[in-house]
């Protein structure tokens, strides 16, 4: 038997624990038909990035899932992988080229990518061993990268596909476009807040000089665009001017009015300038009524020559400009303050700038019809189920997806136009000549695909779709993806969708959504605030367990939380705890007959049926994903169940002198641990590995063996209940001598009053070695000196101790006496300062509360003084 070191260092053994696991092997899922699968695909993280809290949080409840799992019997596969992270990664590589004074256009396309993917192989795998230490029981044998061979192969099959479908289309639409990171985004991609603008008046001259049209705007720099100005068909203000036209302002440019039913009446002055470059509804309604489309900004939001005498101006700049002229110009009404919902780019929250622009699309409409209905019959489902109606209302309302970006990095989109007869043909492989009219001078489009695009195949192109692979048809579906609330339109809703088109049935049958780690004050964490947690830094401070449990406890599925550096330490004394009663348990273990005695004794059948409890509580909740729940329940019955009570209990067996009595609780002791150390292990999985590789009847990992399960032969309702009522008594008579101040080393007598005898009797044994009893008595009536003693009631006895036994009473009641003269004398002093409005009205609030609260806590003591001298 190896012997347990004092304490638990996580540092000293959780990389050599981690890899006995990967050197084992452990983490290898194989296709195995006399084995159910179970698969869960990583949300691969950005290549980019480093581990953080939210990393942390949804890889443990990952973790815990695929190892229960794989204690279950289930062949059970977790698919590592990352990101290529179109964006960020492209910024992250220009940012070092700055550094030395270069831009990507020094290096050309194909130079950039091949510096780029130096850039990965050197800084990509960070995040990944960061999951390691955090005890991440991946396949890594399996890892995937979102632009390897496979995925990309994925990615061009699907594109072509859904283009030769006329799912996938380019046109010209109102885009979100990102000015400092020059792409187009999604609509997903933008995050609206509200913003304290204003409302301009502009007046536009009419044309015959009968006057003139106001138009309320929010961005009066984009009136170089308008093409029209539209009224409500039935606005009687208007009617009359419908057709007519009118001179844009500083422009000199005759425009029409139109009358559409898009204007809301009620909003401005019902009259709307239509811009249809750089608004979404003036595109539809330009689209309506044969409208011109001026596009008057470049990449950079930049005015460019359609603006006139604006042009090279940044659109801030221009809007400046723009009133000011107005305002010179007598065409400036009045402005008005205004609460503007506005859109910016989720990755370095540059406002975004909406523009006309030549893209490609994914049609949305048709492939969402099947992605409702398998939420709504149940196929696929929400946990918890409240997220299903976030899911719903965004796919009934969705919108057709921009898919092109205007990177270099990333998945190419493999398109190609002819120079020479205008053909555009997308191919599954590169072309060199055209498919129309045989000509070589070929252009393939400069664009890629969103990164999304790829991430959306991730749950089957993992798994060597589009070949039929084994492990294709053993584990597709997944059984549960665990994304943040978040990235439901980002990646959730797109991996059914593509998941239904390409497989014909759902990617995951589960989607496990969790909520947000926050700071102790509930905030979001962030560089601007410098409220980060570095959850490496808290794993070498607390260890990779106590980061697991803080993350885990106390947390209900799709619900934030706060992280505190308490709950991490309170966590880690929990571990701490578990070690020092393993280590008790493995010195006082002297048989090699091991297994569950015949002959048990109460305390026996009830940690024994405390424990078929926790387990089927605890593998049910895990069944339903409350895994916080779970985690609580075990460490529950760890802590109380088995360290504070049966160990407590089992002492005086182990150190007895019936050697029958001794073996059968060294017997109880090592079975329950051991079924503790395996409903622990996903939750804590170092602690539990470096136990159970100490323990003398065990062999191998404990990854790999059975869950427990619950046996009925090991349930006794009846003696659970009796062993509670005695253990009622002794948690009675402890609180009553807490309460006096008696120190444990003093024993006193002790009289039962109960119809039981019994049961108490027969454990009289648990009630002299934890109630600190000298002798005990038994009797079914009160003793006539009752009044004189300490009582201690529960549902089942009375237990009564004689008061001079358990305190010197004189000098208790001395004591009590100076305590409550001092307790009474500062508290008519606080009472007379709190009573002069002088103090009150001048001293600070915080000092006036903290002395209401000082007298308050003084006022409870002397109260809890007089009702123990009363009882003296």
């Amino acid at each position: 038997m190896k012997e347990l070191p004092k304490a638990y260092e996580p540092g000293r053994v959780e990389s050599d624990i981690y890899k006995m696991w990967v050197d084992g092997g452990y983490f290898r899922a194989e296709v195995d038909g006399n084995k159910k699968p179970f698969s869960i695909v990583i949300p691969p993280p950005n290549v980019t990035g480093q581990l953080h809290l939210g990393h942390a949080f949804d890889n443990t409840l990952q973790d815990i899932l695929v190892r229960t799992k794989r204690m279950q019997g289930y062949s059970a596969l977790w698919v590592p992988g990352t990101d290529h992270a179109g964006i960020a990664t492209q910024i992250k590589v220009e940012e070092n080229l700055r550094k030395e004074g270069k831009t990507r256009f020094d290096y050309g396309r194909e130079g950039f990518v091949e510096l780029v993917w130096d850039w990965k192989h050197k800084y990509g795998s960070r995040i990944i061993e960061q999951l390691k230490t955090l005890g991440s029981s991946c396949d890594w044998s399996r890892e995937r990268f979102t632009m390897d061979e496979g995925c990309s192969r994925a990615v061009r099959e699907v594109f072509v596909s859904l283009y030769e479908k006329g799912l996938i289309y380019k046109g010209l639409r109102i885009i979100n476009w990102c000015p400092s990171c020059t792409t187009a985004l999604s609509d997903t991609e933008v995050e609206y807040s509200e913003r304290d603008s204003h409302l301009w008046h502009i007046r536009y001259p009419l044309a015959d000089g009968s006057g003139y049209l106001t138009v309320a705007t929010t961005r009066p720099e984009t009136m170089l665009g308008d093409t029209a100005v539209a009224v409500h068909p039935e606005d009687e203000r208007y009617k009359h001017l419908i057709g007519k036209t009118v001179i844009l302002p500083l422009m000199d440019r005759e425009i029409p009015i139109v009358a559409d039913e898009y204007v809301d009446p009620a909003f401005g002055t019902g009259c709307v300038k239509i811009t249809p470059c750089h608004d979404p509804n003036d595109f539809e309604v330009a689209q309506r009524h044969g409208l011109d489309k001026l596009l008057i900004m470049d990449d950079h939001a930049v005015i460019n020559k359609e603006g006139g005498k604006y042009a090279g101006l940044y659109r801030d700049e221009a809007r400046k400009a723009v009133v000011a002229d107005l305002e010179k110009g007598g065409c400036l009404e009045k402005i008005e303050g205004h609460v503007h919902n506005s859109g910016s780019c989720y990755r370095c929250g540059t406002l975004v700038e909406p523009m006309a622009s030549v893209q490609w699309f994914v049609r949305m409409e048709p492939l969402a019809k099947p992605a409702i209905e398998v939420v709504r019959d149940g196929r696929m489902t929400f946990v918890p189920e409240r997220f299903s109606k976030t899911y719903m209302n965004w796919m009934e309302n969705v919108r057709d997806w921009c898919i092109s970006r205007q990177l270099w990095w990333g998945h190419r989109i493999p398109a190609w136009s002819c120079s020479d007869c205008g053909e555009l043909s997308v191919s599954r492989t590169d072309l060199n000549e055209c498919p129309k009219c045989g000509s070589r001078n070929l252009k393939q489009d400069e664009d890629v695909l969103d990164t999304w695009f790829s991430s959306a195949l991730w749950p089957f192109s993992t798994l060597g779709w589009p070949d039929r692979t084994p492990e294709l048809e053993y584990f597709y579906p997944t059984a549960v993806i665990c994304p943040g609330y978040e990235i439901i339109f980002f990646w959730v809703a797109r991996m059914i969708v593509t998941g239904l088109e390409f497989m014909g049935d759902v990617p995951f049958r589960s989607a496990l959504i969790h909520g947000m780690v926050r700071d102790e004050q509930g905030r979001k964490m962030s560089k601007s605030l410098g409220n980060g947690i570095d959850p490496v830094e808290l794993i070498e401070a607390y260890g990779a367990d106590a980061l697991r449990l803080s993350l885990v406890t106390g947390v209900s599925a799709g619900n934030d939380m706060r992280l505190r550096k308490e709950k991490c330490e309170a966590s880690r004394n929990f571990c701490n705890k578990l070690w020092n009663a393993s280590r008790f348990v493995m010195m006082n273990l002297h048989s090699e007959q091991w297994g569950l005695p015949e002959n048990l004794e109460l305390a026996d059948q009830w940690i024994l049926t405390r424990l078929m409890r926790v387990i089927y509580e605890a593998t049910e909740n895990i069944d339903k994903y409350e895994l916080g729940l779970a985690a609580q329940k075990i460490m529950d019955f760890v802590w109380d169940d088995f360290c504070d009570w049966y160990i407590e209990l089992s002492k005086s067996r182990l150190q007895g002198e019936d050697e029958e009595a001794r073996l059968t609780a060294e017997q109880i002791l090592s079975y329950v641990l051991g079924q503790a150390l395996k409903l622990l292990h996903p939750f804590t999985p170092f602690v539990t590995e470096a136990i159970w590789q100490a323990l003398p009847n065990e062999d191998g990992v404990i990854m790999t063996k059975e869950w427990p399960s619950v046996e009925s032969r090991l349930v006794f309702d009846y003696e659970e209940a009796r062993m509670e009522r005695v253990m009622e008594l002794i948690k009675a008579v402890r609180t009553r001598r807490a309460e006096l101040g008696v120190p444990p080393s003093r024993k006193a007598k002790m009289i039962i009053v109960t119809d039981d005898e019994g049961l108490f009797s027969e454990n009289e044994g648990y009630i002299k070695r934890l109630a600190q009893a000298s002798d005990i008595e038994y009797a079914a009536l009160a003793p006539e000196s009752a009044a004189k003693m300490a009582q201690c009631v529960t549902s089942a006895a009375t237990a009564y101790i004689p008061m001079d036994e358990l305190v010197d009473l004189a000098a208790e009641r001395t004591r009590m006496t100076k305590e409550l003269a001092a307790a009474e004398k500062d508290i008519a002093v606080l009472t007379a300062k709190l009573d002069n409005p002088g103090f009150v009205s001048k001293a600070p609030e915080k000092v006036v509360a903290a002395e209401r609260e000082r007298l308050a806590s003084l006022t409870a003591l002397a109260e809890k003084l007089r009702g123990g001298l009363a009882a003296l």
